[in-house]
């Protein structure tokens, strides 16, 4: 299996709009974050994105995509679903309905913001789509099993996923010790580490790292990086042995 991070950064990206700090002024690509994405590509030939947020047009593009099977959501902060509405390019080319898994509150966000999709009369061109609900009972994509773990985002719930031995897991803060179960033993946890300073809704680098020596992840890579946490390379130098900062662009094989 195959994983290409295709966003790393937190709502706002980075570099953020008409910031001029260090980080947003660095000329290292791996400071140059979009909002949080993935591609999972199985052997099989199955292709799954985690999320289509405000940069899911440039980031198919960057990476080279050609083919998704499937969406799967982790919850319906615009930063996660607001470029929905681009999956119209598969639909074309690949002439079949984009397959959505999402719980019930991204499916009422996507119904909101995205309301001409899902009305009664529907314009040419808009998005197809097919709606699986899901919940944290694993389910099936083409025979591969997935598992979803169950996050706090302060008090909103997120979904995590776990792929086999690889678990993806962002906009986090709290994990309770029921879900923790599902996170031992594994061969590659991403968790988010938004910044070093206290958050209401994410962990700082500190909480991540401690979740990290908890869970014993034979590698561990974070994700959703706001611009306070520093420059990847400076950050790079402070982390324990196995853990990394993911950065765009960056592919992992397991």
């Amino acid at each position: 299996m195959k994983v290409t991070f295709l966003g790393t950064g937190t709502s706002q990206g980075v570099p953020v709009i008409a910031c001029t700090c260090p980080v947003c002024s660095s000329s290292d690509f791996r400071d140059q974050r979009l909002r949080c994405s993935i591609l999972v590509e199985y052997p099989s030939g199955l292709n799954l994105v985690v999320d289509t947020g405000p940069d899911f047009r440039q980031q198919m593009l960057r990476a080279g995509v050609k083919y998704v099977d499937a969406v799967l959501y982790t919850h319906e902060h615009k930063d996660h679903i607001a470029g929905m509405d681009d999956i119209r390019a598969f639909n074309y080319v690949l002439q079949k309905h984009m397959d959505l898994y999402l719980n019930e509150r991204v499916e009422k966000a996507l119904r909101r913001e995205f309301s001409y999709v899902f009305a009664e009369e529907k314009y040419p061109g808009i998005p197809l789509i097919n709606l699986h609900r899901i919940d944290t009972t694993p389910f099936v994509i083409q025979n591969e099993l997935i598992e979803p773990v169950e996050v706090m985002h302060f008090k909103l719930p997120v979904l995590g996923f776990k792929f086999g031995g690889f678990c993806y897991i962002t906009d986090a803060n709290y994990i309770a010790e029921e879900e923790k179960k599902k996170l031992f033993g594994l061969d590659v946890l991403v968790i988010n580490a938004l910044r070093r300073e206290k958050h209401v809704s994410h962990f700082t680098l500190a909480q991540a790292l401690d979740l990290v020596a908890e869970l014993r992840p034979k590698r561990a890579l974070l994700t959703h990086i706001s611009h306070q946490l520093g420059k990847h390379a400076e950050v790079s130098l402070e982390l324990p042995e196995g853990v990394e900062l993911a950065y765009d662009g960056l592919v992992i094989d397991l």
